[in-house]
């Protein structure tokens, strides 16, 4: 089940390819770790029940939920916003010999984290499933996160492929043409899952 959900193009997925696309590869395994503890941290909560919690409460629920909404849509908007704005005949940051400075795994981890906890849609799926996969008296939180870490290990085998497949990609993907396209249609799509998230689909 979780094996369908991390092949299953998203959010994650769309971040991933587009961070390592543009050859900041600190960057995108920056944003993977952060996204994965950020499934950690869900698994984590559901054990202990929190996570309940949020899904019983219609209004933490929606605090999150339109918190949520509002950082993909920024995020979208930012990076729709920068493609615009970039000439034309901009050179890709690979290619200046200046410093990355947006390169950097603490950014990328920021990015990830950030971007999976505002997500309620994640805590509602692992309140849903996680608890039917813990055998009856086996200890909640041990089993719980023995389970998310099946979840984090698939996910991490997938994200290396997507690093490597942009990585493969690379020269292309660099392209000033190319980068301003690859941002508008990731900006595009993050700003979508916000907007999705902020209609409740």
């Amino acid at each position: 089940m979780v094996g369908l959900l991390t092949v299953t193009p998203g959010l994650d997925t769309a971040l991933i390819l587009r961070t390592a696309g543009l050859g900041h590869r600190r960057r995108a395994w920056g944003v993977v770790l952060g996204i994965q503890c950020g499934t950690l941290a869900w698994g984590v909560l559901t054990s202990l029940g929190v996570t309940a919690l949020l899904t019983a409460s219609h209004l933490a629920y929606e605090v999150l939920r339109w918190a949520g909404a509002a950082y993909l849509m920024w995020m979208g908007g930012r990076m729709l916003w920068a493609s615009w704005r970039r000439p034309a005949h901009e050179q890709p940051e690979a290619d200046s010999g200046g410093p990355r400075t947006d390169d950097t795994a603490l950014g990328g981890w920021r990015q990830g984290i950030v971007t999976n906890l505002l997500n309620p849609k994640m805590g509602a799926f692992y309140v849903a499933v996680l608890p039917q996969f813990i055998p009856a008296g086996a200890p909640h939180l041990a089993t719980g996160v023995l389970l998310t870490g099946v979840h984090i290990l698939l996910a991490l085998l997938w994200s290396c492929a997507l690093i490597g497949f942009a990585h493969v990609l690379r020269g292309r993907l660099q392209r000033p043409s190319v980068r301003r396209c690859l941002d508008r249609v990731t900006g595009a799509a993050v700003a979508v899952f916000g907007l999705r998230l902020a209609l409740g689909d």
